[in-house]
């Protein structure tokens, strides 16, 4: 008996179905039937289910001979199911890398529960993907199981059918099947939630829910969405019939006025000359089953004022639109009024103890800005520091006491136009001006591997969305661009042809690993549970401009923590802008619930996880750069070394001139890994070669030597290694002429 059947009904997608059939049946999980049922599909769907089943045997195919529909083809395949859960999937969507395997180890972890809830993404036909809104729900359920009473909000999730796993025994004990119509798995969702006496919760994305541009039945415009109403009244029936269920009703009433409106207020749904007709009948089902003594809530009281209400309230929305829309230049000509008044305050002094700071977007107090900051605060006190914060959510994580303006707020556009010191690692927005006597500190966001600013003119695909041009006329404001060594010296005079000088300072965000002492990462270790004999691996992957999204899995996480053995614990840290994304979601943020590796892509600050870290691997990342401060091994993974330079391209090879072992495959990541091979006396050579070249400039002082020469004007020994700094190395640096 297998452990999943998957059930997929097929009507003419002969365009998605090699791709959904191949995300099932090339799962490592293996365990599994597929029953698929060709609902008389008028294509070439039959044929290519056919091919399947003679060269898989655990596909079985049903050929229909008439069309039912999605929901009856659905219980056409319930009767040939083997599998102890049942799993339906509609032949449009695919499944996960890996999604079969977390659902198993799920299942077994919770006792078999009546239903699973997984996480889904939908995936857009121009290459966008968006991980499901609502995806905390499964986060806050918890790891047990419990029943939709003790946890009624994983009934505020999408309510369809192909988002869940069912245990097959209690699908069959209360006789559960799809009616015909549209909307069928509302009466299917609604009833098997409310039975179920053990639900369980799976963090993770186990389907890609494609968004398709045309050919959705209910982007349809048809008079097929009236069947909404008829499945409501089965989910009411099946209430009715049930006296220990009566509680849901004003759920339940609620969510069908929600759901109905909905539809109405969908452009593409319903032929605009029978909306009236829908209007009126969802009406008369909203008052035929409204409970007594509830209260509706005020967006759902229109069901019970008539359709000209409503109609005058979608009226009143579009006005409220239109007003925007015109209201436009006047907008513009307030802004123009604002920037006059501020070429006017302009003429007002510079404030000589003012300092803005601000790091990544405005996302807190980290990176370079941090340390110089902090530095700030300890060599010049009488220097103010203000930081920008990009929103209210922000503030919570600031240090008590420290002075901050929101982004675009009056604060922030009067400490702008009075500050002498402005230092970011990102360009300032083109609305803070360069005053004269004003002192601009780029800090950058590390040492430079792949292309950056100007350089990527010629790649079209990495600068995407990217406007280099006003990039440039941004980083016309710096005085000051800080460099780590010579090579990222040349870089960023050649990437930005603009008008600064180079600070040969080192990275102040550095300081804390050149001047690392034993212990420094216990306190990272301790969070996540990390024994203190441990030797920890990490993995710190950068992003891939030839993917749409940037995240692209290299290797199984969970099989290299496995491969690791006893006495190691995986550390996975994606590139902080994966960290919202659906990247997460595809099972690392499970592994970590598991306690099979630790996530550590959502920690504020990089230096923490890399000082409780033992060994680095990492494949382009800029932090291989800063992690050779702490003369620590570091794994170069390069599987897809001429892809990326293809899309991004690079300044120099790192496969030539790496800091210690490069792999170009798995199983020789793997076998270096479990052979020690990582810490001999090659990789130890490479390290010192490549500590060298790109440490020169740092040696636990820059954030002072930051504050003392650029900011007070005081003197301060350049870094002991400048003037025997080396130029070059065995190989050609792409920006050393040949």
């Amino acid at each position: 008996m297998p452990r999943f059947t998957v059930i997929i009904p097929c009507f003419k997608v002969q365009g998605f179905l090699r791709e959904c059939l191949d995300s099932v049946l090339e799962q490592c999980y293996r365990d599994i039937e597929v029953v698929a049922v060709d609902d008389c599909s008028p294509d070439g769907s039959g044929a290519i289910l056919d091919e399947y089943a003679a060269r898989d045997d655990r596909v079985r195919v049903l050929h229909l001979a008439e069309n039912v529909g999605l929901g009856r083809a659905r219980n056409a395949g319930l009767p040939h199911a083997r599998g102890d859960y049942l799993f339906f999937l509609d032949s449009d969507d695919t499944l996960t890398p890996g999604a079969l395997r977390a659902l198993a180890d799920r299942l077994a972890e919770t006792d078999d529960p009546d239903v699973l809830v997984f996480d889904y993404a939908r995936t857009y036909w121009w290459g966008g993907t968006r991980r499901n809104v609502l995806a905390h729900i499964l986060t806050e359920a918890g790891d047990g199981t419990f029943t939709a009473a003790e946890h009624p909000a994983i009934l505020d999730l999408l309510m369809v059918v192909w988002n869940k796993v069912y245990r097959r025994g209690f699908v069959e004990a209360d006789g559960f099947t799809f009616p015909p119509g549209y909307y069928e798995d509302t009466p299917w969702t609604f009833p098997v939630l409310l039975s179920a006496g053990r639900i369980a919760v799976l963090d993770r994305i186990c389907l890609n829910y494609r968004q398709r541009r045309q050919g959705n039945i209910l982007s349809t415009t048809s008079r097929k969405h009236f069947d909404v109403h008829q499945q409501y009244e089965r989910v009411f029936a099946f209430v009715e019939d049930r006296p220990e269920l009566a509680s849901w009703r004003p759920f339940l009433h609620a969510k069908m006025g929600e759901h109905c409106l909905d539809i109405l207020a969908k452009p593409d749904r319903l032929p605009p000359s029978d909306k009236a007709e829908f209007f009126r009948r969802t009406a008369e089902l909203f008052a035929r089953h409204k409970p007594a003594g509830v209260r509706v809530a005020a967006e759902l009281r229109v069901l019970e004022q008539g359709y000209a209400v409503y109609q005058a309230r979608r009226g009143t929305g579009r006005a409220v639109r239109e007003l925007g829309r015109r209201a436009r230049p006047v907008r513009a000509a307030a802004g123009r009024l604002g920037r006059a008044r501020s070429a006017v305050r302009a003429h007002r002094p510079l404030d000589p103890d003012l300092a803005v700071y601000s790091a990544f977007s405005h996302r807190g107090v980290l990176g370079d800005p941090a340390a110089i900051y902090h530095a700030a605060r300890r060599i010049a006190p009488g220097l103010r520091g203000v930081w920008v914060l990009k929103d209210e959510e922000q503030v919570p994580l600031l240090p008590a006491g420290m002075e901050h303006v929101l982004l675009g707020s009056a604060a922030y556009r009067r400490v702008t136009e009075r500050a002498t010191y402005f230092v970011n690692n990102v360009n300032w927005p083109g609305t803070v001006p360069k005053r004269p006597g004003s002192v601009h500190i780029h800090t950058h966001q590390g040492t430079p591997l792949k292309y950056m600013g100007a350089d990527l003119l010629d790649k079209p695909g990495a600068r995407y969305g990217v406007d280099v041009p006003q990039m440039l006329r941004r980083a016309d404001r710096w005085d000051h661009s800080l460099v780590a060594n010579l090579h990222s010296e040349r870089v960023w005079e050649r990437a930005y042809p603009c008008h600064f000088a180079s600070a040969r300072t080192g990275s102040p965000r550095n300081d804390v690993l050149v001047r690392a002492r034993p212990g420094d990462g216990s306190a990272f270790r301790q969070r996540h549970g990390i024994p203190a004999e441990h030797t920890v691996v990490l993995y710190a992957p950068t992003r891939r401009d030839y993917r749409r999204g940037g995240h692209v899995d290299r290797f199984d996480p969970a099989r290299l923590a496995a491969d690791l053995g006893a006495g190691r614990t995986l550390v996975v840290r994606l590139h902080p802008s994966l960290a919202t994304g659906p990247a997460r979601g595809l099972g690392l943020a499970e592994l970590h619930r598991r306690g099979v590796l630790v996530d550590a892509t959502g920690e504020p600050h990089v230096e923490e996880v890399m000082l409780a870290s033992d060994v680095l691997i990492t494949d382009y990342s800029a932090l291989m750069f800063d992690y050779a401060n702490l003369d620590r091994p570091i794994v170069v993974h390069a599987d897809d070394w001429a892809a990326y330079t293809a899309s991004r391209g690079a300044y120099f090879d790192i496969t030539a001139e790496p800091p210690g072992q490069v792999t170009r495959s798995y199983r020789e990541l793997a076998w270096l890994l479990t052979s020690e091979g990582w810490r001999d006396e090659e990789s130890a050579r490479r390290r010192a070669a490549f500590r060298e070249r790109f440490c020169q400039f740092d040696d636990g002082r820059a954030a002072e030597r930051v504050v003392r020469t650029l900011m007070l004007g005081e003197p301060m020994p350049e870094p002991a290694s400048v003037p025997g700094a080396r130029t070059g190395t065995a190989g050609r640096d792409l920006l050393t002429p040949s």
